[in-house]
């Protein structure tokens, strides 16, 4: 699957670069009489050939600064503690006060950690923010060894541990599972840097309630079908040849044919946009689908134990989860105020999945409980977007500010 993939992206290389060389001649910006007749639209094909590409970089932060009270304050990017397979990545606001320290971990499921852009800037007001800034799995050499749930469970409490104590964790989707079992295991520990809050935002703690469409798929077959039909060796031209990856082009895949008609249309739209001169209506559309192309693999291990055990046994929930050997026990958890966050219109983890997390993490008293249905929004809603910055964001922030 994999060398057929990258088959097709070398055939495609010759027509993308003659397209990119054509267009300043096509856009006024080369030899203008050189333009052919039907030049913009022309431009425009051109242009919209060069959005669809899939790209395998992360695409940068770009957060530079942040409006903080009223004035614009400068954000620059601090590397903390790096691994083979993640970037603790720290946004410093140099010469402002000290603020609560937030690790947002971000998801491994097809996109980089950027996708979390909005996540970032909103909460950077606010707070001193960290962010787990995974890899692409295709670039880690198989010395490094496996990546599985364990991995990443390990990888958010080193980072706590690196953040020291007192620090905030708000998980968004995907993660929400391996930052319960983190926290739970740090709480059992007594570990010094457990969190002084947990938000989990419209993640898959207990997908047999209401399940999608996700959820039915991931039932849908046995893991050994998973396995046999989705997983593929990373080709020889990659620092990380050999591994087992879910390749980040096919999770790609499945999102897109999840709403095919939206996506045909935005790029309808995109291309008469350009067509248009309508600059500003472009360049939305290509700031999003920039970012949505550029995909990340996933390690088999993780993909797999993911599949298996959050979608078709609902370990965490059944008491059945294990970290390292030891069952992970969320009861443990006495001292961290839990925020659990769901979106009324979320087609990728319902209603009830997240709040589950509040059922299993038994031993809070009822003060150091939140939950929170955003109105109108789907999964991307709950943490982009107006309503994450204006309803979400601000319940957020005060039970961070009240558990320090």
């Amino acid at each position: 699957m994999y060398p057929a993939y990258q088959t097709h992206t070398d055939l495609m290389w010759p027509l993308r670069t003659a397209a990119s060389l054509s267009l300043p001649f096509l856009t006024g910006n080369g030899l203008g009489a050189l333009r052919p007749p039907g030049h913009r639209h022309l431009a425009a094909a051109l242009k919209l050939l060069a959005l669809t590409e899939v790209t395998h970089r992360r695409p940068p932060w770009a957060i530079d600064h942040v409006r903080v009270k009223g004035e614009d304050v400068a954000v620059v990017e601090e590397e903390v503690q790096v691994t083979p397979f993640a970037t603790l990545r720290r946004f410093v606001k140099p010469g402002q006060p000290t603020q609560p320290k937030v690790l947002v971990v971000a998801p491994m499921s097809g996109h980089f950690a950027t996708l979390l852009r909005d996540t970032v800037r909103t909460l950077l007001q606010d707070h001193d923010v960290h962010v787990t800034d995974w890899h692409n799995v295709r670039d880690v050499p198989l010395a490094a060894g496996r990546f599985g749930l364990d991995e990443y469970t390990q990888h958010i409490i080193d980072f706590l541990g690196a953040m020291g104590p007192n620090a905030n964790v708000v998980a968004v989707c995907q993660p929400c599972v391996a930052a319960l079992a983190a926290v739970a295991v740090m709480a059992e520990d007594g570990h010094p840097a457990a969190p002084a809050s947990l938000t989990l935002m419209a993640g898959p703690i207990d997908c047999r309630i209401s399940p999608t469409e996700v959820n039915k798929l991931a039932t849908s077959k046995p893991i050994s079908w998973f396995e046999q039909n989705l997983i593929s060796p990373v080709p020889w031209r990659y620092a990380g040849a050999g591994r087992r990856v879910y390749p980040g082009f096919v999770q790609l895949a499945a999102f897109m044919s999840m709403n095919p008609d939206r996506h045909r249309n935005a790029f309808s739209d995109y291309y008469r946009h350009v067509l248009d001169d309508e600059t500003e209506k472009a360049q939305v559309t290509q700031a999003f689908y920039e970012e949505y192309l550029a995909v990340a693999d996933l390690s088999a291990e993780f993909y797999l134990e993911t599949v298996e055990l959050v979608f078709q046994k609902y370990a965490l929930p059944k008491g059945e989860l294990k970290f390292k050997g030891r069952t992970v026990d969320p009861a443990a958890i006495r001292r961290t105020a839990l925020v659990t966050v769901e979106g009324e219109r979320d087609d990728i983890c319902a209603i009830g999945q997240t709040l589950a997390a509040q059922d299993i993490a038994s031993s809070l008293r009822p003060y150091m409980r939140t939950h929170y249905v955003q109105p109108g929004v789907g999964h991307y809603g709950v943490f982009s977007g107006r309503r994450w910055q204006n309803h979400i964001y601000p319940l957020l922030r005060d039970v961070i500010h009240v558990s320090q």
